[in-house]
């Protein structure tokens, strides 16, 4: 029996794990959706891989959270955000999910929150906190590229 298309969650992904980057083959059986962007955050170098925040009045809901939330919107104040962060969007598996929350450290380095994209979409996405990026270089154009 062949795999429901359809099954499985959104991520949106923006660092490393996009297709040419060296931790893509975390997402090997994921099915990749397109080109997205994430707006209402920004995008930092930490070096060997980046980081995105939310911006200043963006509202992200955390994985454990999430069910009991409902969607949430990451919406930053004019002035505070990139233009957008650009990615990736995958549907990945239950276990695809766990093991990429275990690539992330989530939920000690990255938290997973469910946001709405650019399109209107909803995805996973994993996202810092402002603390962690303070001496980081912000990648105005929202793009992470191959170092």
């Amino acid at each position: 029996m062949d795999a429901d298309p359809l099954a499985g969650e959104p991520v949106f992904v923006y660092g490393t794990l996009k297709r040419g980057h060296r931790n893509h083959h975390w997402l090997a059986g994921a099915s990749f959706l397109g080109e997205r962007q994430l707006g209402g955050a920004q995008l930092f170098d930490l070096g060997p891989f980046p980081m995105a925040v939310a911006g200043a009045g963006a509202s992200a809901t955390p994985a454990a959270s999430a069910a009991a939330a409902g969607e949430a919107t990451a919406e930053g104040e004019a002035g505070n955000t990139t233009a957008g962060i650009h990615g990736e969007l995958y549907r990945v598996s239950a276990k695809g999910l766990a093991q990429l929350d275990l690539l992330e450290g989530c939920p000690r380095l990255y938290g997973r929150h469910w946001l709405q994209l650019l399109d209107g979409s909803h995805a996973w996405v994993y996202l810092g906190r402002p603390r962690q990026v303070r001496h980081a270089q912000l990648l105005a154009d929202g793009l992470w590229r191959l170092h």
